[in-house]
């Protein structure tokens, strides 16, 4: 299998490819070399590169929000589109077309626009959907890994280092 990544920002040097949030040892990419290709620019440009699986994984911002829609399911012909970033990146009307009318071969969504989902939306009974109810993060991990985290950004305030996790305000999130 092939990954390719697409970023808001250009990541051309391994520095810029290399992660400044936390990861536990042996555990993600830290260094980014998973991807074979880094892409930045337009989405467009990306979208039509071959595809076989699409995982989101953003923010919400001004630019990302309604970024996926018809035309751009038109682009991922055949592909499966997996969310765990934030419901409104989708343009949910046009996914449960896109899926319905075979467009796209399956999605399978943590998140949702509306979210929660109501009782009777199209989205529940979309062809190949599969929706969860927001816990794609949720582990018997997930505090001993916050703890983590704030051990080692307690260890570096000490040290006067960048912390890790900051919020970036100025990208939106």
């Amino acid at each position: 299998m092939r990954v390719i990544a697409y970023t808001l920002h250009e990541k051309t040097t391994s520095e810029q490819r290399e992660s400044k949030t936390f990861t536990p040892k042996h555990t993600g990419d830290p260094l980014g070399e998973i991807p074979e290709e880094w892409h930045s620019g337009e989405l467009e440009d990306f979208l039509s590169l071959p595809i076989d699986v699409l995982v989101i994984s953003l923010p919400s911002t001004d630019r990302t929000r309604r970024s996926l829609g018809k035309a751009q399911f038109a682009k991922l012909k055949g592909c499966y589109v997996i969310n765990l970033a934030r419901g409104d990146i989708i343009k949910t009307d046009d996914l449960v077309e896109a899926l319905n009318n075979n467009t796209l071969r399956g999605a399978a969504l943590d998140v949702t626009d509306p979210e929660p989902l109501p009782d009777g939306h199209p989205l529940w009974t979309a062809k190949n959907a599969i929706v969860t109810p927001h816990i794609s993060g949720v582990s018997d991990e997930y505090m001993p890994r916050t703890i983590d985290i704030l051990n080692e950004n307690v260890e570096r305030l000490h040290e006067q280092k960048e912390l890790l996790n900051l919020v970036q305000i100025s990208d939106g999130y």
